[in-house]
């Protein structure tokens, strides 16, 4: 059964991630940069201060919202997740250190596509029947492009309903349970054999811990997102600057082998990785399961924000994917690449190369802190994501769906402890391809739309 899902998904995968997709994810990312002026770099410092500035501003939401720091941190946990950790991981083993190379340009594009989505949903959301601020893809394609494009929103919805389950859930708690294990394995506390029953009464503890914050609806999320998504990136950061720093004659040497492997990958990994197109097709594909830029999810997050400026929202979505891919994902390449651990190109890798990463410059003792700052990472994606599939779900049907929903999704947890790693992460990026089509369509035909939002405010900015 798992071999006929793996087919198919293979097939359906690479049809979604081939050429095509490469174009339009990279195409729309033109447009809507060429349209607002190149703004993620024109207005870099500028969004740079009016987002960090904001974050130290202490404020109350009105009802029905979340500051607009708590609305970053929700987009920032969901965006900063296991994709920079097992995700970068995953780029470089089937794509070469080149694949890092074509995250940096990904997200580069990906910042005003980011910005866009999130100006868009700022200004085209709505109150739900509870009083809350919803928006998002679905709600700008509803409310921007008419009715004669509703089916476009409904299949957004759809697809992300479907897409949180393996994206969201399943593959970040994989993620926490091998983190885990490997820790526990460290200092033999556990052995292979009961690994697994290990990752099941882990999995079960993760269900219950999300159902406790989702149920509590947008402010309890927000709440915990702006608490737990700081400390788990400055830990991170910490720890990966230590390992650049111990091994810092390496730098060069590895930053060479990402620039010269983006366009000669059998050069940089011994023949392994052949063709240019395969670095290209991982380093696009996983920098966007990284910042979900084109994606539209982030923007479901901000949306929530008590603002009324959707332009400054929107220079939230410039400072996350910088923060997320530039940054963070960057560092966990340099812990692989800097650090001497073997990589197996060619082969499925996740959370574990990344672990070794730090294990082989730190000792093993470190795989507990690493263990820590994984399961933050990957929790935090799960709140995230549990909030963008809630809201599609109410989109599609009603806000009475919203607590059955996040009950099914919080039981998930058990499942995606006990999976098939490379398995997980393909249906993940399928899933992901398909949400971005409604999206990415709709950011073409509203990008005019984002662009005159864009001259207005910085006619008159405040």
């Amino acid at each position: 059964m798992l071999n006929a899902i793996e087919s198919i998904n293979r097939v359906v995968n690479n049809f979604i991630w081939g050429v095509p997709a490469m174009i339009c994810i990279l195409g729309v990312g033109l447009i809507l940069s060429f349209r607002t002026g190149f703004i993620q770099i024109r207005k870099f410092p500028f969004a740079m201060k009016a987002t960090i500035g904001r974050m130290f501003k202490k404020k109350t939401a009105s009802d029905g919202s979340i500051t607009p720091f708590q609305a970053v941190c929700t987009a920032l946990a969901a965006t900063v997740g296991t994709g920079n950790i097992a995700g970068v991981a995953g780029a470089i083993a089937i794509g070469g250190p080149g694949a890092v190379f074509w995250m940096w340009i990904s997200a580069l594009l990906g910042m005003c596509t980011k910005f866009a989505e999130v100006t868009l949903a700022v200004h085209f959301r709505e109150k739900n029947e509870d009083g809350d601020f919803v928006g998002g893809p679905m709600y700008y394609i509803k409310n921007g492009l008419g009715k004669n494009w509703h089916f476009l929103a409904c299949l957004f919805s759809l697809f992300g309903v479907l897409t949180v389950f393996g994206t969201g859930n399943a593959t970040q708690v994989n993620t926490i349970t091998t983190a885990v294990n490997s820790a526990l394995m460290n200092y033999h506390i556990i052995d292979e054999s009961s690994a697994k029953t290990v990752s099941l009464v882990i999995g079960i503890i993760i269900a219950v811990a999300v159902a406790l914050v989702l149920l509590g609806g947008i402010k309890r999320i927000g709440n915990v997102c702006e608490k737990l998504v700081p400390f788990m990136a400055v830990f991170y950061v910490l720890l990966a600057i230590g390992v650049i720093v111990l091994n810092i004659q390496k730098v060069p040497s590895v930053f060479y082998s990402i620039f010269y492997g983006a366009f000669h990958p059998r050069a940089v990994t011994g023949g392994i990785v052949g063709t240019l197109f395969t670095s290209m097709k991982k380093g696009v594909s996983r920098g966007i399961f990284s910042n979900e830029a084109g994606l539209g999810t982030g923007s479901i997050a901000h949306a929530c924000a008590d603002t009324r400026k959707p332009v400054k929202q929107g220079l939230f979505g410039i400072f996350e994917v910088f923060a997320d891919t530039i940054i963070i994902c960057t560092l966990t390449a340099l812990v692989i690449l800097c650090s001497g651990t073997a990589i197996q190109y060619g082969s499925a890798a996740g959370a574990e190369l990344t672990i070794s990463g730090f294990t082989a410059t730190y000792g093993s003792w470190v795989s507990i802190f690493t263990a820590i700052a994984l399961c933050s990472f990957a929790f935090s994606t799960i709140l995230g994501w549990g909030l963008y599939g809630a809201r599609c779900a109410e989109f599609l049907f009603s806000s009475k769906v919203i607590k059955p929903f996040m009950f099914l999704y919080s039981l998930v947890a058990i499942v995606g402890a006990t999976m098939d790693l490379g398995l997980l992460w393909d249906i993940a990026d399928t899933f992901n391809g398909l949400m971005a089509i409604p999206n990415l369509i709709a950011l073409f035909l509203l990008s005019g739309t984002a662009a005159r939002l864009a001259r207005e405010y910085f006619a008159n900015p405040d």
